[in-house]
């Protein structure tokens, strides 16, 4: 195997073990890296991208991303708002956008019965945490 193909493996077992801690500190979600990429054109920030999966009645602590986050909901329901917004409860097919400076207040599974799944594009600071909890 390739050096490159080892260092690559060790930052994503970095990555996953970081995102892993992160979803403990600020979700109880399981968190599955899907992939990262560094931009080249945007020296220093990268682009990653995960699934969040809620157990039934699973939801997030106040939290925020100091990125662009794209969410795509793929399975079940989940209702987002972040700070100055009103919540919304998103299905399938549906999406929701977080600004660098919004705080996460709700992040939740709809249901109490049935898990919720969701895509992750966050476009990030390449140093920066994808999570980072904040403080009520």
């Amino acid at each position: 195997m390739k050096t490159t193909n080892l260092l690559c493996l060790a930052l994503v077992g970095a990555l996953s073990f970081g995102l892993a801690h992160a979803a403990t500190a600020a979700s109880p979600g399981k968190v599955a890296v899907v992939m990262q990429k560094a931009l080249a054109e945007l020296p220093g920030r990268d682009g990653l991208m995960i699934t969040v999966t809620y157990a039934p009645g699973g939801a997030d602590d106040l939290h925020r991303h100091d990125a662009h986050v794209f969410v795509y909901v793929l399975e079940g329901s989940i209702v987002m708002q972040v700070k100055g917004g009103q919540a919304v409860t998103l299905k399938p097919g549906q999406g929701f956008y977080e600004a660098p400076d919004d705080v996460h207040l709700i992040g939740r599974n709809a249901s109490k019965t049935q898990p919720a799944k969701f895509l992750v594009l966050l476009l990030k600071d390449a140093n920066k945490p994808p999570v980072i909890p904040v403080k009520q």
